[in-house]
């Protein structure tokens, strides 16, 4: 072999090796890019992400209000557990108490993502900067008679305060649905227009035959 012939080879393996180099400087180049869609990208779009979605003060105030307004109709559902004596309005207590409860809890985690105070426990009427009541919230005098009450007395009551309490969330929910910016806030709002209208019926049938 020639020097010459060695010398060519030698050059064909440097840009060879040249040019690998060059390709995977420019891979490693794509994937670390700002632009690049990986899993890293997507884990930054997940579900806590959307919770701080677009939202108003709309949502803020129906976040605010309902949960106090929920926490009256599982206290008055817990009552029902022990005092009343109808079998339906068990169930139905029991059944509104597993509604409103986890929407309580997913309101709540709304109000942290938006970085807007919780309702704290016992304020009854909402935050103290509202500037008006919730509709459809029982006075402390009522809640105290229905606690009161047991038997026939108690369903009666039971019913008769829950078809005003839910009217007032309805009243609310149609408020959110109207002026509301926040998606998960407005599907909440429609389930409760649904759901709740359709226990407004049933405690008027019940009520009917007590």
């Amino acid at each position: 072999m020639t020097t010459r012939t060695i010398a060519r080879r030698a050059a064909l393996a440097g840009a060879a090796l040249t040019a690998v180099l060059a390709l995977a400087a420019c891979g490693s180049t794509d994937h670390g890019s700002p632009g690049h869609s990986g899993p890293a990208a997507d884990a930054t779009t997940g579900a806590p992400a959307s919770g701080a979605a677009t939202f108003g003060d709309a949502d803020v105030m129906f976040a605010q209000m309902m949960i106090p307004h929920h926490r009256q109709a599982v206290e008055m559902s817990e009552l029902a557990e022990t005092r009343a004596a109808d079998p339906e309005v068990k169930r139905l207590a029991a059944q509104i108490k597993a509604a409103q409860a986890p929407e309580i809890a997913t309101m709540t985690g709304w109000l942290t993502a938006w970085g807007r105070p919780v309702p704290p426990h016992g304020s009854g009427h909402g935050m103290p900067e509202m500037d008006h009541e919730m509709p459809g919230m029982m006075s402390d005098a009522e809640m105290s008679g229905l606690a009161g009450a047991g038997g026939v007395e108690f369903d009666r009551r039971f019913l008769t305060m829950m078809v005003a309490h839910h009217e007032g969330a309805i009243s609310m929910a149609k408020e959110e649905l109207a002026k509301g910016a926040n998606a998960d806030a407005k599907a909440m709002a429609q389930q409760i227009v649904s759901s709740q209208q359709g226990e407004i019926d049933q405690m008027r049938k019940i009520l009917a035959r007590l």
